[in-house]
């Protein structure tokens, strides 16, 4: 169970936080900047005026899932070319391929093989990566490798490779990318969930709260934010012991069962009810979190979700911001991985060894 108290406890949370956690997923919007500047330097101008056969995304395990999928949903409908999302470089990838993945283990023998089969036959590659290892040893010569330039630990690179992908599709001419707003409004979503602010200010606490002693049903309304929604599960299972389930909200309108606990969950409550009695299937009640990206008038997937899960809580940043879509969904990951990072504090299950034990009198 977490310890709710501890999340506006400045003290109390800066010696939980014996690593910090907090202050490394602050640092999305300077990963932006420098991930910019690194892929400038390396050369990825030399994709300017391609028009490729095809865009592979690579989804090797970590972050790399979460990006492709979401990079993937905001070329699509509209994307000019196939595009392959895969967990290896297919062996029909050529001079005609542009192939863009990240990992953060410079070890990763498919990844390093792939990537060295590309380069041989000719291919674009854009490659974040570490810049030692067999996986960088691979990519000399042969591609476009941004190595970090901000020290992150691994699990935190998500604005990095996010990124470098947004910078190799707006190169290419497939995807609009304004770098310095994709990183001044992660800089701004940073500010507004620091650590001393309270709770009822504070977005990413407030997030954490409402998912504490919760089974987490992250239902997109539309396909960008169900992909923002599998990196949630993914720092959701980084920093914390929640099982969560991510899907497009029509899809989860099929699963009959799960649709009417969260119906139950998110009808009125009577205010007198013990918030422990719940019989539905899981373990812990579920809370339920629309996620929203694409500003859509009048979307009848919403208002159909709307009207059914009344309660269920809203996550929409084009309705806080004005920005594009890459920089609505940055900001929505970036608000979930900090939501994980205070809820994992305060549950003991990341920031150090064993459950952080409240001050006693």
């Amino acid at each position: 169970m977490p310890d709710d108290s501890l999340l506006d406890d400045p003290a109390r949370l800066g010696a939980a936080d014996q690593e910090g956690l907090l202050r490394a997923g602050a640092m999305a919007g300077a990963q932006v900047r420098a991930t910019a500047e690194a892929a400038r330097d390396a050369g990825l101008d030399r994709l300017a005026g391609q028009r490729p056969r095809a865009i592979v995304l690579i989804t090797r395990p970590g972050l790399g899932p979460a990006v492709s999928r979401l990079l993937a949903e905001l070329l699509l409908p509209s994307c000019p070319v196939p595009l392959v999302v895969t967990d290896v470089v297919p062996p029909w990838v050529g001079a005609l391929d542009v192939v863009i993945a990240h990992t953060d283990e410079p070890g990763d023998v498919v990844l390093a093989e792939g990537v060295d089969r590309a380069g041989r036959f000719g291919a674009g590659v854009v490659l974040t990566a570490p810049a030692e290892g067999p996986v960088a040893a691979a990519a000399a010569g042969k591609a476009v490798l941004i190595a970090p330039r901000i020290a992150v630990r691994p699990g935190f690179g998500f604005a990095k490779a996010y990124t470098a992908g947004l910078l190799a599709l707006d190169t290419l001419g497939l995807l609009r990318l304004d770098s310095e707003l994709l990183a001044d409004e992660l800089d701004r979503e940073a500010e507004r969930s620091h650590p001393q602010h309270e709770s009822f200010v504070n977005p990413a606490k407030t997030l954490a709260l409402r998912l504490a002693d919760h089974a987490p049903l992250l239902w997109g309304l539309d396909h960008v934010a169900t992909a923002v929604g599998r990196h949630a599960v993914q720092v959701l299972g980084t920093h914390t012991d929640l099982v969560c389930d991510v899907v497009g909200y029509p899809q989860a309108s099929s699963r009959i069962a799960l649709h009417r606990a969260a119906v139950k969950a998110t009808a009125g409550r009577d205010i007198f009810a013990d918030p422990d009695d719940f019989d539905g299937p899981a373990a812990l009640p579920p809370r339920v979190l629309l996620l929203a990206v694409r500003a859509q008038p009048g979307d009848p997937v919403r208002r159909q979700a709307t009207e059914t899960l009344p309660g269920a809580d809203v996550l929409a940043p084009a309705e806080e911001i004005t920005a594009d879509e890459p920089t609505c969904a940055g900001v929505l990951a970036l608000r979930f991985e900090l939501a994980a990072l205070y809820l994992g504090l305060a549950a003991g299950t990341t920031g150090g060894t064993g459950r952080y034990a409240p001050a006693t009198a």
